[in-house]
């Protein structure tokens, strides 16, 4: 449900600056939890909305980058924009900018390896690159660094337990039984898509019992239990970013639909939805 300046709002009848089926989707799926998603006035909602787009998109763009996947003894990145530690860490270089450097990932790829967690991150980073823009960005984000799940104090995120998943949201599959010689397939960090669709790095888009068929290959001998989605979910804290003067494009600009066109998959429109096929 969806309360804006303590009333209650039809999701039908919300209408934002940019025109997206996919931000209908958003508030469609806000309006059918039992979760009250409460905002100030529509400019936070439209800033939330936004928010949930560019990571979407940001998990597309890097679903083709070539990036690899990898463990963190393995990470490799770009030497001309990141210094990698013994540790598996990437430091930005201190002749670099931090918007370049991130820009840099979905650029050249093929010279990137990353497990699924900096791969979250990073599709995080870039979503508030696209929102907030270069300058914004540089002054946010000094000191840059990419390591598993460690990240820049800016970097705002909400952590909660619960199922009211939303597109643009970051969720956990859980493989209890993964083999002990592969811990990186102890489970799949995700971002949503849409309903029951999902990017996760090294396994890439597919639904909910996609990703839980890959990682039930990884399991120990004889296992008795399968991977599962769990209840972990983490997104990006848009009331943190919509303090900065938000520059996505309105809308005359390249819609998400047709971001997903450019990702080589089947888009189809039924009304005001668009769905992967």
């Amino acid at each position: 449900m969806i309360k804006i300046n303590q009333q209650w709002v039809d999701a039908s009848q919300i209408q934002f600056g940019f025109s997206s089926g996919r931000a209908s989707e958003i508030l469609r799926f806000m309006s059918k939890y039992s979760n009250v998603y409460e905002f100030k006035n529509m400019e936070q909602l439209e800033f939330e909305v936004a928010i949930r787009l560019q990571v979407i998109e940001a998990a597309l763009v890097l679903h083709k980058s070539g990036i690899q996947f990898s463990t963190i003894a393995d990470t490799k990145c770009n030497p001309a924009f990141w210094r990698l530690t013994a540790e598996g860490a990437c430091i930005l270089q201190p002749f670099a900018l931090p918007h370049a450097a991130i820009e840099d990932v979905f650029l050249n790829g093929r010279l990137y390896a990353f497990e699924c967690a900096t791969a979250i991150v990073i599709i995080f980073y870039k979503a508030v690159l696209k929102l907030i823009g270069r300058e914004q960005f540089d002054e946010l984000f000094r000191g840059l660094y990419l390591f598993d799940w460690e990240y820049h104090q800016n970097l705002a995120l909400r952590f909660h337990q619960g199922t009211d998943y939303l597109p643009g949201d970051c969720l956990y599959f859980k493989n209890p039984e993964h083999h002990p010689k592969t811990p990186e397939w102890q489970g799949e960090n995700a971002i949503m898509l849409q309903e029951n669709l999902f990017y996760g790095h090294g396994i890439g888009i597919t639904t909910k019992e996609g990703i839980i068929t890959v990682l039930n290959t990884k399991r120990r001998p004889n296992p008795t239990q399968s991977a599962y989605l769990t209840r972990h979910i983490i997104n990006l804290d848009s009331s943190y970013f919509s303090k900065y003067t938000m520059v996505m494009p309105r809308k005359n600009s390249i819609p998400s639909e047709e971001i997903l066109r450019q990702s080589n998959m089947i888009v189809s429109k039924i009304g005001s939805a668009t769905y992967l096929l």
